[in-house]
């Protein structure tokens, strides 16, 4: 017999829903026809990075939907099951449809290749909610994720969206801007694969906003962040790709120093 739902909470469920919001306007301003000269061979870089920065705030409402839900003790299924369905479009269908607006030489070589590279990323991300939807408990500390969560691997794409635009605008006076743009679009396509995989793998990582900034912590970590703050304010265009780009290798290297390095010292140390 199914079952009927008789309330909802309201204000998680508005934070839920503004997550899926942010990802369907940044699908739409990704695709969004350019008028320039050039529009056959480059996506306009405002369009891209308007997008990028829709897919961050759907971060923003999907890191505080939770935490409002928590503290006003209205936690349900319902909830859990709207959440994995706006990340699926916010964290996975924007991400990949933008990734494909990001590197238009690369399409134009490669266009099955891209559409294909894209529409595994997405699987994935359905793939890693879906298994966070029920290996995830209520009793779980939510400090750690087995597997690179579906936003950071969103923003891990979208973070490149501002790069290109710092070195497409026309105003930009970087020098070589064109070689970095063409050898950036060479390696995302390839970066995006790594990214799916290790979004479904069981690498663990850690949850960021809840060690960085959950409770009380030392001197020394918040002059760290502060830190880091500035310089992401000062060099967005380079700063925020490189810090998701660390966060998403740092696992690996984390997860191979642990059971390859430190295990085997460990054993030798026995004997």
């Amino acid at each position: 017999m199914m079952r009927r739902i008789r309330t909802i909470a309201v204000l998680p469920t508005m934070f839920t829903l503004g997550n899926l919001v942010c990802g369907f306007f940044a699908i739409v301003v990704a695709s969004r026809i350019d008028t320039r000269p050039d529009a056959a061979t480059l996506a306009d870089p405002t369009n891209v990075m308007i997008s990028a920065w829709l897919i961050f705030l759907a971060m923003v409402f999907d890191a505080f939907d939770g935490h409002v839900a928590r503290m006003s003790r209205s936690s349900s299924d319902f909830g859990e099951q709207l959440d994995s369905l706006c990340d699926l479009v916010s964290f996975g269908v924007a991400p990949a449809f933008l990734l494909v607006r990001l590197v238009p030489d690369f399409a134009v070589l490669h266009t099955k290749g891209i559409w294909m590279i894209a529409a595994s990323f997405a699987a994935c991300a359905a793939l890693r909610l879906a298994r966070f939807t029920i290996e995830t408990g209520q009793e779980d500390d939510h400090l750690t994720f087995r597997g690179l969560p579906s936003p950071a691997g969103a923003a891990a794409i979208g973070s490149f969206a501002i790069a290109f635009y710092t070195l497409r605008k026309e105003t930009t006076t970087l020098p070589y801007a064109e070689t970095l743009d063409n050898v950036l679009q060479a390696a995302l396509p390839f970066y995006a694969v790594l990214v799916a995989l290790l979004m479904v793998s069981r690498i663990p990582y850690p949850h960021v906003v809840n060690q960085v900034f959950r409770g009380r912590q030392s001197f020394g970590h918040v002059v760290s962040v502060l830190f880091a703050l500035m310089i992401v304010a000062l060099i967005p265009g380079f700063a925020v790709p490189a810090l998701c780009f660390v966060f998403v290798i740092g696992g690996p290297i984390r997860y191979a120093w642990v059971e390859y390095v430190q295990r085997r010292s460990h054993k030798e140390s026995l004997f």
